[in-house]
């Protein structure tokens, strides 16, 4: 063996080291192996970047093994035997040498191969927009709750509120947020971001946006409230029902390959290019008219290839969002065929009242309720998923939907659908030890929520669920049109992922207190 970094022997021995996860997709070819060395008595703490500064997420202890990904400035990307995968100080490690492999055998015939296991990672081209955790720093998936200005004003320690897609920062906002805590494939455990999230390049949303704003895609930009920046024909200042309850934004390049950024965010995004710039208004959070940045808001954003991208358009189109296939500021028409006609679809009421399921490439599940279907929408999720249980924080103001059993008679509902599970509404959450609430906001209070999200509670998965819509409406009426009121007659969407970890960090995020069962 011998070692990757030349070290004093006679300094001091650590027992805890630097070693930084995240969750990559591939390895190389021809990778070698390191151990700690023998200074190593203890472990080594496993941490969310390559920073002594950062998060703790595991460890590595003398014997084990981890496989070489990457060689950066004084840290070796690795991947560890339980699969978790991250930076290890060139340090405090020593490499072995892997045997020579035996020569291949020749293949022998056999009958038809079997169908290939679907890839974790959708497969998409060099040139296709992908989520960023920060400029060039791509990922499969990525989460991002920012917190109410009520727990968390203003932005992270030292930053400096700016507006590069658009605007001016508006200083008449009585009381606003932009700190915010994120999640990844690379990295599942909900971490503190710094600085003013949307609004740099070193943040996942500013970052992501930057790439889809100054490059040259295609795009279809979607949000129910635009307030007149761009106008939509048939609304006021924002669309209501039929309408979709829905905003984000969805790119591609030629190939039809890219991303979908479900927002929470009233009248932001706004614009999909710096060719096309928004009129009227700003386009940056923080730097717009209406203050999205008060209450506490969600952004989730997917890697997609070809056929996902199909997949995504055609659960938009189910759910009657609201744009203009015609207004090049919010749709920019491109790539195949296909892709083409489904996005000329766009921006129209759809009347089915079918919802829709899909699995994507990445393993994501995509829930699509139509405006028509006139249920509660978080039952309905529970009833797709096997009436799993579960745990919701949506805006939860007027004409509540209280928490719900097992054994709650609910009469605005579908047979077709099967049964829900109990859901259980969050009212409040917490983070490094500071409670928030999460419910609507009221009067001048800053501390509210209007982020979707949820959280199985029980059962063989773990999801966490990142939706448009918020647990207002009905469970029962008179008549029919009483079943049809608030979110029940409004379509939106919903993105599942299977993964203990974010479920895991989501759930505590929400942990506190509840609605009543009703």
């Amino acid at each position: 063996m011998r070692t990757l970094a030349t070290w004093n022997r006679q300094s001091v021995l650590c027992t805890v080291l630097a070693l930084s996860v995240v969750v990559l997709w591939g390895a190389p070819a021809h990778s070698t192996t390191v151990t700690p060395s023998d200074a190593v008595t203890s472990y080594v703490a496993v941490r969310a970047l390559p920073s002594t500064q950062s998060a703790k997420l595991g460890t590595f202890a003398p014997g084990d093994q981890a496989e070489v990904l990457e060689s950066v400035p004084r840290w070796l990307k690795v991947r560890l035997v339980n699969g978790t995968i991250g930076y290890v100080s060139k340090r405090w490690v020593i490499e072995v040498q892997a045997p020579a492999p035996s020569p291949t055998p020749s293949p022998t015939p056999t009958g038809p191969s079997p169908s290939p296991t679907p890839s974790s990672t959708p497969t998409t081209g060099a040139t296709a927009p992908a989520p960023l955790l920060a400029t060039g720093h791509q990922v499969n998936w990525w989460f991002v709750f920012k917190f109410n200005a009520g727990t968390f004003p203003d932005c992270g320690p030292g930053a400096t509120r700016q507006c590069p897609f658009g605007g001016q920062v508006n200083s008449s906002y009585t009381a606003f947020s932009q700190q915010f805590v994120y999640a990844s494939n690379e990295s599942p455990a909900l971490q503190k971001g710094a600085g003013c999230v949307g609004d740099t390049d070193a943040d996942p949303v500013g970052a992501t946006f930057g790439e889809v704003y100054n490059g040259s895609f295609h795009y279809v930009v979607w949000n129910d409230q635009f307030y007149n920046h761009p106008a939509i024909a048939g609304c006021t200042t924002f669309c209501s029902a039929p309408w979709g309850h829905s905003k984000g934004i969805v790119v591609w390049n030629d190939s039809s390959e890219g991303l979908v950024m479900q927002v929470t965010t009233p009248s932001w995004p706004a614009a999909g290019s710096n060719a096309t710039p928004r009129q009227g208004d700003g386009n940056t959070l923080g730097c717009i008219a209406d203050n999205n940045v008060k209450f506490s808001q969600h952004f989730f954003a997917l890697r997609l290839n070809h056929d996902d991208l199909v997949k995504v358009l055609t659960a938009l189109r189910n759910a009657s969002v609201v744009t203009d296939a015609t207004n090049p500021q919010i749709v920019n028409n491109g790539g195949s065929s296909d892709v083409q006609a489904l996005v000329n679809t766009l921006g129209t009421q759809s009347a089915s009242s079918v919802p829709t399921t899909a699995t994507l490439s990445g393993g994501v599940m995509l829930i699509s309720k139509p405006s028509g279907l006139h249920v509660p929408p978080w039952q309905m999720v529970s009833a797709l998923l096997g009436s799993t249980p579960l745990r919701v924080a949506t805006w939860w103001s007027q004409s509540r939907i209280n928490s719900t059993t097992s054994t709650t008679s609910i009469g605005c509902w579908d047979a077709s659908l099967g049964t829900p599970g109990p859901v259980e509404i969050a009212t409040s959450g917490q983070w490094s030890g500071q409670s928030f609430s999460l419910k609507g906001g009221s009067g001048n209070s800053a501390d509210g929520n209007h982020a979707k999200i949820g959280v199985s509670t029980s059962g063989s998965h773990h999801y966490a669920i990142f939706g448009d819509m918020n647990q207002e409406g009905a469970l029962s009426g008179s008549a029919p049109s009483d079943c049809a009121v608030h979110q029940n007659g409004r379509g939106g969407v919903f993105f599942v992922i299977d993964n203990a970890t974010l479920a895991s960090n989501v759930s505590d995020l929400i942990n506190g207190a509840s609605a009543p069962t009703q």
